[in-house]
């Protein structure tokens, strides 16, 4: 007599069959209407080809003879990163706080979450050509830029670690008739210290990539000086600052991974 066995079939996700197969064919006609309405030049695109080759074949080898100017765009980002670093950092601690739903007047959660989605919805490239205008080309635009950009990931992040405090400390020291800072100073601090330090090292390393990005627009950098190494068609000199730029993130992102590790 054979003994059958149940087997466990993982279900579908989309558990009514007829539902799941129009999911399907909706999306399958959807890309298609996508990839026929773009407006795709396809010369252009042959061209584009032809010039990346010329490109390319122009980069090689690449050319480290200013070296002077790749080492003065660098530092110049270096002090971007770590001046916006210091500015977002230093405006997303009362920002966290007051989009904390645990610890804030709804009110005053309702500005601080708003403070955080307006720092949040923009790209830092768009951010940055609305400073360039505003305020000139150079720096000090890059670290105005980046300092809109640390706000959205920092206090976002702060505040969520701040809603997951041990609340049973806050309510201690408000029994014992602490005032409202001291209770955020000895009851919530030290609970989001080690969360504050590991944002902040990730922060300056993020804000290193990004000073490269925004520097394309005119915010100052190592990006200014590829942007006008491309317009000079010094692709050689390009490729050098390209190949600087990802062995200075890549270091970046090694060292600080390996403090954060050290915090946690």
């Amino acid at each position: 007599m054979s003994e059958t066995r149940d087997t466990w079939h993982r279900p579908p996700f989309i558990a009514n069959p007829i539902l799941r197969w129009a999911v399907y064919l909706g999306a399958i006609v959807y890309f298609g209407w996508v990839a026929f309405t773009l407006p795709i030049d396809w010369n252009r695109v042959v061209e584009g080809i032809e010039r990346a080759g010329r490109i390319f074949g122009g980069a090689f080898p690449p050319s480290f003879a200013r070296s002077g100017l790749l080492i003065d765009g660098f530092l110049e980002s270096l002090k971007i990163a770590v001046l916006a670093t210091a500015g977002g950092v230093v405006l997303s601690i009362p920002i966290a706080f007051m989009a904390a739903r645990n610890i804030a007047p709804l009110p005053i959660f309702y500005l601080g979450r708003s403070l955080i989605i307006v720092a949040r919805s923009f790209h830092p490239v768009i951010v940055a050509i609305i400073f360039v205008k505003a305020v000139g080309f150079g720096p000090f635009a890059g670290v105005l830029t980046l300092i809109v950009y640390s706000i959205g990931f920092v206090a976002k992040m702060l505040a969520e670690r701040i809603e997951e405090i041990d609340f049973g400390q806050v309510e201690a020291m408000r029994a014992a008739g602490a005032p409202y800072f001291s209770t955020l100073i000895y009851a919530i601090f030290p609970q989001i210290m080690p969360r504050q330090i590991g944002l902040t090292i990730y922060q300056l390393d993020s804000n290193l990539r990004a000073s490269a990005v925004v520097g394309i627009v005119g915010a100052g950098g190592i990006g200014a000086t590829l942007a006008n190494a491309f317009g000079r068609y010094d692709y050689d000199f390009a490729l050098a600052i390209t190949i600087v730029i990802v062995a200075v993130i890549l270091l970046s992102e090694g060292v600080s991974g390996m403090i954060r590790k050290r915090i946690q």
